[in-house]
């Protein structure tokens, strides 16, 4: 009885409190004997265009089995989820990789005549036969069996490193009993640190890898050891170094990972994974992006070069450092802030409570596109899980709904992301589901969530990526909302929503001090404005190097190689990075945005991107604008579109033009 497992139960959204990781494989194996059987019937009907609707129903049924116990092990992992993961990972992947290369499939798929389709379809056909051809459906024999083999072992090792760096960001805290270590630290921080200790069982206040906590040490303690320490400590997980060397170390598999994509590579006739990623992308080949990310170098090295000098300076001049190191970077960065700028972001932060910045958003998010959100109740995997459903304006029957997790806890992932929970379909009658997910600091019991102007950038980033996936009307799952879309303009609509975030409005919108309840002064907001790109071109490189890093790690495992990635690093941090890192620095080993996520030779998608919205933002800001009208273009002709359309002619559509590039150097305050 599907009933009994509540992975299979056809509820309108999942039961996650009553998914249990026995729950897993039962349900993995039975959503993939459905799946295998409408693929059967689907290639029995070759040329019929009702094929393509009858994949796409097949592939959300099985995408939510396997996508609900994939999100489940991103924010509530546990030792019991993960092996019931690991577990059942084969089965799938060894199921997709046969749909992948079966020719029968292919061909139907392949029959179909593109003048009986509406554009939507038509293009769904052609990604279709495209994912096809890059899962090896032109290969046989023994050479299609290795290709299988190869594919279940790199999903097998990217989930052991997304695990590994969760095991290492989890395995290492530090307990301070002196308070005096925590001098400069703000309040809220030291309060989160001490709920964290009495949650341990302990008394004073504990320091942990989980990102708010590592920040503000590295911004705020005037502790330089302690600096030094947790910088360490962060800088070396699931590595060969630090605190935790060996315990974790993805060494071995991120050779293994670049080895694999390079003979995968081989056998679909490329010549690198670079190829291979580019095959789906904007851009054209492993050149281009090279050109692109090298120019963006040379244009902002002279600047971060100034700011760089001009931080040693401060640093021995106003602080006493005479050797500024990477653990000072922050710190001296933050104080240099405060007096260039009298910017302070733990001031601005007690203007920031969440819930306050959390409104100003869904009021901005209505302004331009013409929705709203209403917060309800539905099944939640924990419960700081809020949901919401999303709205035309004045209209009491939801479109759309989005569930959002934003604090850091144990046994979830870092960072933040937006994931597809459910697609649109059936016309609308099935309404679009995202996950919005970030790691804020939680706040102390009984008190009021406050979060960074940093956080309430990452916040509009992530909703952006949401309104891409909950506006789309295009009733094709398969090129509705972020599916189809190409992966280096994927970050457009986030990218564009940042800059949201900046405006003296919206920052009025989002702010009321915790004690006082004043928003953000009209001085301050102008001194942010003018601090917003101060060290920006260091900050600009730094995303220079990840991206070179992954496209010249990705070109040198062509042929099956296996680089070296700690050469790769240094290599390109030797030509672009004007900070000196230390030998045991061990950054690509929690890399997981290309170990274990999907920017595998295709990081420089973030930058690429950022041109696209830095140009699309552009015309928010020509006088006289009518931002009503452009919100609801840039509805229409890019969120609402999503994958159905090439991305370039989204952008046009919108803005009139191809991009330019000049958008994206001033937005990081460098001269084109």
């Amino acid at each position: 009885m599907t009933e009994a497992n509540p992975l299979l139960a056809p509820t309108d959204l999942p039961e996650y409190a009553a998914i249990r990781p026995e729950h897993v494989v039962p349900a993995v194996t039975s959503a993939v004997a459905a799946h295998a059987e409408a693929m059967r019937q689907c290639a029995a009907v070759a040329g019929d265009p009702s094929l393509l609707v009858a994949k796409d129903l097949a592939d959300v049924a099985l995408g939510r089995v396997w996508g609900v116990v994939g999100h489940l092990l991103a924010v509530a992992n546990s030792p019991e989820l993960r092996a019931a993961h690991a577990e059942a990972q084969p089965i799938i992947d060894a199921h997709m990789s046969a749909v992948g290369q079966d020719k029968a499939l292919y061909q139907a798929m392949a029959a179909i005549d593109p003048g009986a389709l509406d554009s939507a379809s038509r293009r769904a056909v052609q990604l279709a036969l495209q994912a096809f051809e890059l899962s090896g459906v032109a290969l046989d024999g023994e050479t299609a069996a290795r290709f299988t083999d190869n594919v279940m072992t790199r999903s097998r090792l990217s989930t052991e490193f997304s695990n590994a760096v969760l095991d290492a960001t989890q395995g290492w805290t530090l307990d301070i009993a002196d308070e005096a270590r925590l001098d400069g630290i703000p309040e809220a921080d030291r309060q989160s640190m001490a709920e964290a200790a009495r949650q341990a069982g302990n008394a004073g206040w504990r320091i942990s890898l989980h990102a708010p906590s590592v920040m503000a040490v590295l911004t705020h303690a005037h502790d330089r050891d302690l600096r030094r320490e947790v910088y360490a400590a962060f800088n070396t997980r699931a590595s060969d170094q630090g605190p935790l060397a060996g315990q974790f170390d993805n060494s071995e598999r991120m050779r293994e990972l670049l080895a694999l994509r390079g003979h995968a590579a081989l056998m679909l006739g490329h010549d690198d994974p670079v190829a291979v990623s580019l095959a789906s992308k904007m851009a054209r080949d492993g050149e281009e992006v090279e050109s692109f990310l090298t120019g963006l170098a040379r244009a902002a090295r002279p600047q971060a070069e100034q700011d760089m000098a001009s931080l040693r300076a401060f640093a021995a001049q106003e602080l006493g450092l005479s050797d500024l190191e990477p653990w000072d970077i922050g710190f001296v960065s933050e104080r240099m802030r405060l007096a260039l700028h009298a910017i302070d972001s733990a001031q601005i932060r007690r203007h920031l409570p969440l819930d306050r910045v959390l409104s100003a958003l869904f009021m901005l998010v209505g302004e331009l596109f013409g929705v709203e959100f209403r917060e309800g109740t539905a099944p939640v995997w924990h419960a700081d899980v809020r949901h919401f459903t999303l709205h035309r304006t004045g209209s009491e029957q939801p479109v759309a709904a989005l569930y959002a997790d934003f604090f850091a806890r144990e046994g979830k992932r870092g960072g933040a992301w937006m994931d597809v929970c459910r697609p649109h379909a059936e016309g609308g009658a099935v309404w679009p589901v995202a996950y919005l997910i970030c790691n804020f600091a939680p706040a102390p019991p009984g008190q009021t969530a406050t979060i960074t102007h940093a956080d309430m950038v990452t916040l509009f980033h992530e909703m952006g990526h949401c309104l891409h996936h909950l506006l789309s009307p295009v009733d094709v799952p398969s090129v509705a909302g972020i599916s189809g879309v190409e992966w280096d303009a994927v970050e457009l609509p986030s990218q564009f929503l940042e800059n949201f975030a900046w405006e003296p409005a919206t920052l009025k919108a989002a702010s009321a001090h915790e004690e006082t309840g004043e928003p953000l002064s009209d001085a301050l907001i102008a001194r942010m404005l003018g601090a917003r790109t101060f060290l920006a071109a260091m900050a600009l490189l730094r995303q220079i190097e990840f991206a070179l890093y992954d496209l010249r790690l990705h070109r040198a495992a062509g042929g099956g190689n296996a680089p070296d990635p700690q050469a790769v690093l240094a290599a390109v941090r030797a030509e672009v990075a004007v900070i000196a890192y230390p030998d045991w620095h061990r950054f690509g080993h929690a890399f997981s945005h290309i170990f274990a996520g999907g920017y595998a030779a295709g990081y420089y998608s973030y930058l690429w991107a950022e041109r696209l919205s830095a140009d699309a933002y552009g015309a928010f800001e020509e006088p006289d604008a009518d931002r009503a009208m452009l919100g609801a273009r840039f509805r229409d002709e890019v969120l609402a579109k999503g994958g159905s359309r090439a991305a370039i002619y989204n952008f046009i559509a919108f803005r009139g033009r191809e991009p330019e590039n000049a958008p994206l150097l001033a937005s990081w305050g460098i001269a084109a």
